[in-house]
């Protein structure tokens, strides 16, 4: 076939259908896929004012993996056009923050809708107490030492369940528990954690309770999240 005849034929084949607009609900939701992951981000490099929410980093990419699906169902978008979406989103709120005078003001106000809309698509799991996370924590540290020796991970992961540990002995020490009966305390709260982990794994579930909590509880004080939500 000549050059001509692929012109011609490239010429009779029918020009793609744009998609349809989006709706105000779409427009709205796409917007808060944007802000959750910003300050996702933020909340991931230390920032103050993102550490004044609960942390978004899981639940926000489960809420724009259900949004994007959503929106792909009902307006027959190609996931890389949704993708494209999010971007120009996560682009509109970048700029709309550096122009605004208040730009911490500006999230705000966007967080006001788009908590609520996270929680209702994606309800947060119970927190853990620091009795439980130290037992998490531990876990955590022997199934990566298990499995990788003493590498960076593990050696945080130790780290982290010791700062837990010390706090969770301090607390119940507050309580008027002895070193030993601390000692059982915390024992018996690993060992439910550990049933429990394999009793989900078997039917394989995963875990009931807000994992990345415990991290906020091992943190320096001045870096934990000022609002649980």
């Amino acid at each position: 076939m000549n050059i001509l005849s692929l012109l011609i034929l490239a010429l009779s084949q029918p020009a793609p259908v744009p998609p349809a607009p989006l709706d105000e609900s779409q427009k709205r939701d796409l917007t808060c896929v944007a802000v959750l992951a910003i300050v996702a981000s933020e909340q991931e490099q230390g920032a103050e004012s993102a550490l004044a929410y609960p942390l978004l980093s899981e639940r926000g990419a489960t809420y724009a993996g259900l949004v994007g699906e959503r929106i792909m169902a009902e307006t027959g978008r190609s996931r890389e056009q949704v993708r494209e979406e999010i971007l120009a989103a996560v682009a509109a709120q970048q700029a709309l923050a550096k122009d605004a005078a208040d730009p911490d003001g500006l999230v705000r106000n966007e967080m006001a809708t788009c908590l609520p809309l996270l929680d209702t698509a994606v309800p947060p799991k119970p927190q853990p107490d620091l009795t439980q996370c130290a037992g998490m924590l531990q876990l955590a540290y022997e199934e990566v030492h298990k499995r990788e020796g003493l590498s960076k991970t593990a050696q945080d992961l130790k780290t982290l369940a010791a700062v837990l540990d010390s706090r969770a002995r301090d607390q119940l020490r507050a309580e008027g528990l002895s070193g030993p009966q601390s000692d059982i305390v915390l024992t018996q709260s690993r060992e439910a954690m550990l049933a429990d982990a394999r009793k989900r794994e078997s039917l394989g579930q995963g875990a009931d309770l807000d994992f990345d909590h415990c991290f906020v509880l091992a943190a320096p004080e001045d870096r934990q999240p000022r609002n649980e939500h």
